[in-house]
C-alpha cells in the first residue's frame, strides 16, 4: 500500500513520507524499549537493589526522552508529508485527465473524478500521519516488547509469539472485508454524485416534469442504493472490528493465564508477572485500535485502485516524431467506426478540400457529428484512415491535431466566468484588445452590450445566463481567437430567433476565409453556400457528394432533401425542375 501511494508522490513528498515513517518506526521501538525497562526495574525494586533500580530508571528516562523527540519529529514531518502528498495526488490526477482520450469523458465521470479529487485524495494524503502512524505504533511497540520478552522468559515469549499469526490473520480478514465494502460504497457514491449533479444541471428542463419525473426517480434510486450499501458497510465493518477485538482479547487472556500458572508454579518471578500484566493491559487497546484503523487503509486503497484504473486507461497512440501535413485538407479513406456496438460509419470515404467549406448533411443518427469527432481525434477509427494534409492523424499526434483543429460543437460549455474570459481561453496569450476584436467578429459584442457589466458580465455555470445561439457565438469567437487552420462547426439543430440566426451566419462568414471548414449543416444558407456537400445515407455511407447546384441538377436524394427543407422553412421554389435558385436563395448568398 505504501509503495503504491509513493508511486503517485512527487520526489519531495516521497522523501517526507519515508522520513516520517522512519521516525514513526523509531518512536514505536523506543516506546517498546521504554516499557521493557519495567521488567528489570521491578526486579531491582523487589530485590531491594536501589543502585540497580536507579540505573534502569535512568535508562527508561533516556528512552522516554528519545521517544518524545522522535514522536515530535514524526508529527512535524507527518503534517508536511500530508500536504505534499495531497498536492502530488491532485497534480497527478490533473495531468492524467489531460492525457486521457476525450472519448473517455463520453460517459459521465463527474462523480468518480469529484470523489477522487476531494474525499479520496484527502483521505490518502492524511493516511501516513493519521492512520499508518497509529497502526505502526500499535503493532511495532508490542512487537518490540515481544522481542524483549525472549530475554526475560522464553515460555511467555513463545506463547505471545504463537498468538501473532492469529492476530495477523484476523487483521488481514478485517481489512479485506472493510475494503470490499468501501469499494462498493465508493461506486455507489460516484453514481449518486453524478445523478445529483446531472439533476442540478438539468433543472431548467425538468421544472415542468413534476414530482414523478424520470429524473427524480433516477436520483432517488441512486441515493437509496448508496444508503443501502453504506448500511451494509457499517454492519460488516462493525462486526469485523468486534471479531478482531475478540481475537486480540483472547490472545492477551491466553498469555496472562499462562503467566499466572507459571507464577503459581514458581517458574516466573512476581516482578516479571506484574510487568506482563501491565504490558498486556497497556497494549490490548492499541492493537484493537490498529485493527479499526486498518479499515481506513482499505478505504485509502480504494482511491489508489481508482487512480490505478485511470492510469490503465489506454491512450491513443502517439508518434515519436510528429509528421508535417502538406496542407489542411481532410480526407476519410474507407473509414469504419462504432461506439462499441453497430458501426455508425461503414467504408466511408470523402475529402474536405483545404481552405474550402464542406457541409455534411443527412438524417439524424447518420454519423455527422461522429465525423467531426474523428477529425478532432476524440477517437481513432476502427478501420480505414483519417488524414490531414495527407498524413494519418496517429502519425501527426494528438498535440498537432489539437493545435490544427478548432471544434465548435452544439454542446458548448462555458465556465462560470465573464464573457471575455470565456472567449479568452481560445488563446490565452493574446491581449484584451485582440480578444475583443475576435469576439466582435463573431457578434459577441451584442451579447456584452445586452448584459449588465458588458464584457465582464458573468455567463453563469455552463453559460446558463445565455441562449443556445449566444453560447455558440462565444464558441465561434474562441475558434476565431485560436486561429486554427481547420474549424469544425456543428450547427444548432434547435430553432433560433432571427437575431441569432443572422449573427451565427455572419460569424460563420467571419471564420470561413482561408480555413478548412467542415460543417454539420442544418441552416439552409450554410448548406447552399458550401463549396462541397456530402450527404450521408443513414447507413454509414455516402449517398451523394458535390456542389449545391450539381446535386440539385442531379435530381437525386439531395434534391428531395433540399425541397423538404425549403418547404419546411416556408420558402417557395420557382419553376418546376430545379435549374434556377429562388430570390430568397439569392439574398441568402
Amino acid at each position: 500500500m505504501i509503495r503504491r501511494m509513493l508511486h503517485y508522490c512527487s520526489p519531495e513528498a516521497r522523501r517526507l513520507v519515508i522520513a516520517e515513517l522512519a521516525f514513526v518506526v523509531a518512536t514505536a521501538v523506543l516506546q517498546g524499549g521504554a516499557f521493557l525497562m519495567l521488567v528489570p526495574l521491578l526486579r531491582a525494586f523487589f530485590a531491594g537493589d536501589g543502585e540497580l533500580a536507579g540505573r534502569w530508571t535512568l535508562a527508561a528516562v533516556v528512552l522516554a526522552a528519545l521517544y518524545a523527540i522522535s514522536a515530535w519529529c514524526a508529527s512535524q514531518l507527518g503534517m508536511k508529508a500530508s500536504g505534499a502528498v495531497l498536492d502530488s495526488l491532485i497534480t497527478r490526477l490533473g495531468d492524467r485527465l489531460v492525457e486521457l482520450p476525450v472519448a473517455w469523458f463520453g460517459a459521465d465521470r463527474t462523480g468518480l473524478i469529484t470523489g477522487i479529487a476531494t474525499q479520496g485524495a484527502m483521505f490518502v494524503s492524511t493516511m501516513p500521519y493519521a492512520i499508518l502512524r497509529q497502526i505502526l505504533v500499535g503493532f511495532i511497540t508490542p512487537a518490540t516488547v515481544l522481542a524483549g520478552m525472549w530475554f526475560f522468559d522464553w515460555r511467555l515469549a513463545l506463547a505471545m509469539t504463537a498468538m501473532v499469526p492469529v492476530i495477523a490473520l484476523g487483521y488481514r480478514w478485517l481489512s479485506r472485508k472493510i475494503g470490499e465494502g468501501d469499494a462498493e460504497h465508493s461506486r455507489a457514491v460516484a453514481d449518486a454524485s453524478s445523478r445529483v449533479i446531472e439533476f442540478a444541471r438539468a433543472q431548467p428542463a425538468l421544472r415542468t416534469a413534476g414530482d414523478a419525473s424520470i429524473a427524480d426517480r433516477l436520483v432517488e434510486d441512486a441515493l437509496q442504493h448508496q444508503h443501502r450499501v453504506y448500511r451494509g458497510m457499517l454492519v460488516t465493518g462493525g462486526a469485523g472490528i468486534a471479531a478482531f477485538a475478540g481475537i486480540v482479547q483472547l490472545s492477551i487472556t491466553v498469555v496472562l493465564v499462562l503467566g499466572a500458572l507459571l507464577a503459581l508454579g514458581g517458574s516466573v518471578d512476581i516482578p516479571t508477572l506484574i510487568a506482563l500484566l501491565v504490558l498486556g493491559v497497556r497494549f490490548n487497546e492499541p492493537i484493537v485500535q490498529a485493527g479499526d484503523l486498518g479499515g481506513g487503509v482499505s478505504v485509502a486503497k480504494t482511491t489508489i485502485d481508482q487512480l490505478d484504473a485511470l492510469a490503465a486507461v489506454e491512450a491513443l497512440p502517439e508518434p515519436e516524431r510528429p509528421g508535417e501535413p502538406a496542407d489542411w485538407g481532410v480526407e476519410f479513406d474507407r473509414v469504419a467506426f462504432g461506439y462499441g456496438g453497430e458501426p455508425v460509419l461503414r467504408d466511408l470515404s470523402f475529402t474536405a478540400p483545404s481552405g474550402r467549406m464542406t457541409a455534411i448533411v443527412g438524417p439524424s443518427g447518420s454519423g455527422k457529428t461522429t465525423i467531426t469527432k474523428l477529425i478532432a481525434r476524440f477517437y481513432d477509427p476502427e478501420a480505414g484512415t483519417v488524414s490531414i494534409g495527407g498524413v494519418p492523424l496517429p502519425e501527426l499526434g494528438t498535440d498537432v491535431v489539437e493545435g490544427a483543429v478548432a471544434p465548435v460543437f452544439q454542446d458548448v460549455y462555458l465556465f462560470d466566468d465573464t464573457i471575455l474570459n470565456n472567449v479568452w481561453i481560445g488563446n490565452p496569450g493574446l491581449g484584451r484588445e485582440e480578444v475583443v476584436a475576435a469576439a466582435t467578429r463573431a457578434r459577441v459584442d451584442e451579447i456584452a452590450a445586452r448584459l449588465p457589466g458588458g464584457w465582464d458580465a458573468r455567463v453563469g455555470e455552463g453559460g446558463s445566463n445565455l441562449s443556445g445561439g449566444e453560447r455558440q457565438r462565444i464558441s465561434i469567437a474562441r475558434a476565431l481567437l485560436k486561429d486554427a487552420p481547420i474549424v469544425l462547426l456543428d450547427e444548432a439543430t434547435a430553432a433560433l430567433d432571427i437575431g441569432n440566426e443572422i449573427a451565427i451566419g455572419e460569424a460563420v462568414d467571419a471564420i470561413r476565409p482561408d480555413r478548412t471548414l467542415v460543417v454539420v449543416a442544418h441552416r439552409l444558407q450554410t448548406i447552399m453556400t458550401a463549396d462541397r456537400i456530402v450527404m450521408l445515407d443513414g447507413e454509414g455511407g455516402i449517398r451523394e457528394a458535390g456542389t449545391h447546384d450539381e446535386l440539385l441538377a442531379a435530381g437525386g436524394a439531395y434534391a428531395g432533401y433540399w425541397r423538404e427543407r425549403v418547404d419546411a422553412a416556408g420558402w417557395q421554389l420557382a419553376g418546376g425542375e430545379r435549374s434556377d435558385i429562388t430570390e430568397n436563395e439569392r439574398k441568402a448568398r
